[in-house]
């Protein structure tokens, strides 16, 4: 047996810190940026509890630029570290000085404070990450309470030096020398410095602070513009916005608040429809400051755009910008942001790790926001309205993708109906039933005037019976995956039997199929290329023919936007449905028992089909024949 410990080649980790750590290079300013916080944090900790002496007010974290030198450097007046601290955290890697902070802090003040509420520290590698844009990092740092200054240096070989430093202020300055290479220059610019400071540590609860130079009007001791004369003049100024604002009590922020966060967030000029603000407390702990929107963004139908909009902060310290893992894509028009501080990050901290504490919170996030939209429809149904007409087809993704199960979203799910032109619920039209009615009928289209002209509707009207208008290209999906509400079943009238004949009315009419099987015969045979079937219907009072899907098949709707897409499908048959108490079908079967063998029967049976397909607002096959078809009708009857 052999017991020894693993070692690791330094020349070997560096190259794959550099690399392959972080997915993008400007991950290291948030890392430095995160440490400094952290060093601030553990001074301001150890001055609360007295074992130090100072004032933690005023605390910053300080950046400087120099474009020439090609030099960036991060300060801070924090905590700082001795020369044994220096060896320990910095010389170690994956070392972590705050776990370590942490740990020894609660053991020895558990009493009087922690430590632990506002350090993000944890794996000891994020220091390193200044080696993907630098050929050489110093940092000089001076312990608080401590008369002596250290250097550290080294070129990310596996090789360092540590030195006393005079003059050193208290904290720590680490210094990055920009490599040659192309592109690295722009992280010692303003605007780039500005931008990954906006971007991942906008709400660092200490200001990040930078001096800036612009070129200004210069002005006279009275404070007035010299005419014809500029001065360059440099600012300290502050890059983060400091605003937290879910870290605030929910009753104390204004609407104006919100709106400018949201702003913030989103850089739209619109005010939040409504804001969604709340706190989890217990096991695991989080906040959430979500929004909806009041209009529909542009590229919320981008195909490239399924992703949350929901932010994921870890102790103000943005992790992910779009958290795929907070919503479902049927909520990609929520915007916010949550911050949970007890998440299982990876390595680098742009990702989480699989874990069941992200899955609780998305469930609570998705049950929320459709609490408040219920809550919207039930005290301000205008407004409701208007949200669904921009987001409803969204939200129905959801049915669609299976996540509707307890139907809390087709509870909220709006359609326009023959019961007027406004919108209404599903539990809506179940409350205006009838009795009698025992399924929720709906009827899919292209328009609600087509609809409305449908011969499908007539027997449903006829026993007082509301249908549904399936408007939207993905209604039909849709209702394949909520076969029913509320104990319902939803039925399509043009589909199958649609369950609205009663036995007296079946029996009546499959007496008088039998009694002229023939001639639906015949006229199943003279349309065979057409349509699978020829019957007598059940469901016409006025019209004399209409076309019918297999139940749970495809609608001619359905079917042509997915040709579109360049689905390939089968070849499809439908069934013709005839009125037999229709004065037109009385004719033809008085023509076929004159004379069963006339070409006009197959005739008259196409112009049945024709009339059915142009009812529906489907296309004709050969629009030239049955216009000459209807010609020579017309021209016989006409001559009489």
């Amino acid at each position: 047996m052999q017991q020894g410990q693993i070692n690791v080649q330094t020349e070997n980790i560096f190259p794959i810190i550099k690399k392959f750590l972080y997915s993008d290079h400007e991950i290291f300013l948030r890392e430095l940026v995160s440490n400094a916080a952290d060093a601030t944090q553990k001074r301001k900790a150890l001055i609360r509890v007295g074992e130090i002496e100072g004032n933690a007010d005023g605390a910053q974290v300080h950046i400087l630029l120099d474009a020439d030198a090609k030099t960036l450097t991060i300060r801070d007046a924090g905590i700082g570290m001795t020369e044994e601290e220096v060896d320990k955290y910095i010389n170690q890697i994956a070392f972590s000085g705050a776990t370590e902070f942490v740990e020894q802090f609660q053991e020895k003040y558990a009493d009087k404070a922690d430590a632990k509420e506002a350090i993000i520290g944890h794996f000891g590698l994020g220091f390193y990450s200044a080696f993907m844009v630098a050929d050489r990092v110093t940092v000089e740092t001076l312990r608080a309470g401590e008369e002596a200054g250290w250097r550290w240096s080294s070129s990310g070989d596996g090789e360092y030096l540590i030195e006393p430093v005079d003059g050193a202020g208290r904290g720590t300055m680490v210094t990055l020398h920009l490599r040659e290479e192309e592109g690295l220059d722009e992280f010692a610019t303003e605007w780039k410095v500005r931008e990954i400071v906006k971007r991942y540590s906008d709400f660092c609860e200490y200001p990040i602070q930078m001096e800036v130079t612009r070129t200004t009007p210069k002005l006279d001791d009275d404070g007035e513009p010299v005419a014809d004369e500029m001065e360059e003049v440099t600012e300290l100024e502050t890059l983060n916005s400091r605003k937290p604002l879910w870290a605030r009590p929910k009753d104390e922020i204004t609407a104006e608040e919100h709106a400018e966060f949201y702003r913030h967030l989103t850089h739209d000029w619109n005010e939040p429809l409504e804001p969604i603000h709340f706190q989890v407390e217990g096991t695991l702990e989080y906040t959430a400051l979500l929004y909806l929107p009041k209009e529909r963004p542009l590229d919320l139908f981008d195909p490239s755009n399924k992703a949350s909009s929901v932010s994921l902060y870890v102790k103000r310290v943005l992790i992910q910008k779009e958290c795929e893992d907070l919503l479902p894509a049927w909520l990609r028009f929520v915007r916010g942001v949550v911050e949970c501080n007890d998440l299982p990050l990876n390595v680098s901290r742009e990702t989480l790790q699989d874990n069941p504490r992200i899955r609780q919170i998305r469930k609570r996030l998705v049950k929320k926001v459709l609490e408040v939209l219920g809550g919207i429809l039930e005290g301000d149904r205008e407004r409701y309205e208007a949200f669904w007409a921009s987001f409803g087809l969204v939200l129905k993704e959801g049915i669609y993708y299976g996540e509707d199960e307890d139907q809390r979203i087709s509870s909220i799910t709006l359609f326009e109906s023959t019961a007027g032109d406004g919108w209404t619920t599903l539990g809506e039209y179940v409350e205006r039933s009838p009795e009698d009615q025992d399924a929720i009928y709906v009827i899919a289209g292209a328009s609600r005037k087509t609809l409305e002209a449908s011969p499908h509707l007539e027997a449903v009207r006829a026993k007082g019976y509301e249908v549904l208008f399936l408007l939207d290209p993905v209604d039909e999906w849709v209702i394949q995956r909520m076969p029913e509400f509320d104990g319902r079943p939803i039925r399509s009238i043009d589909k199958g039997e649609a369950g609205i004949e009663d036995e007296e009315s079946k029996e009546a009419r499959e007496k008088k199929e039998e009694e002229h099987k023939d001639l639906l015969a015949a006229l199943q045979a003279a349309l065979e290329a057409d349509v699978r079937e020829v019957r007598f219907s059940a469901r016409l009072k006025e019209s004399p023919a209409v076309l019918v899907d297999d139940e749970g098949g495809f609608s001619s709707r359905m079917e042509r936007a997915l040709r579109q897409g360049g689905r390939e499908l089968p070849g499809r048959k439908r069934i013709l449905e005839l009125n037999p108490d229709h004065a037109l079908v009385g004719g033809l079967k008085r023509l076929f028992d004159v004379d069963a063998s006339s070409p006009r029967v197959g005739e008259y049976a196409e112009l049945l089909l024709g009339q059915a397909l142009i009812t529906e607002g489907s296309p004709i096959e050969d629009p030239s024949r049955f216009a000459r078809l209807l010609t020579d009708l017309m021209v016989e009857r006409v001559s009489g």
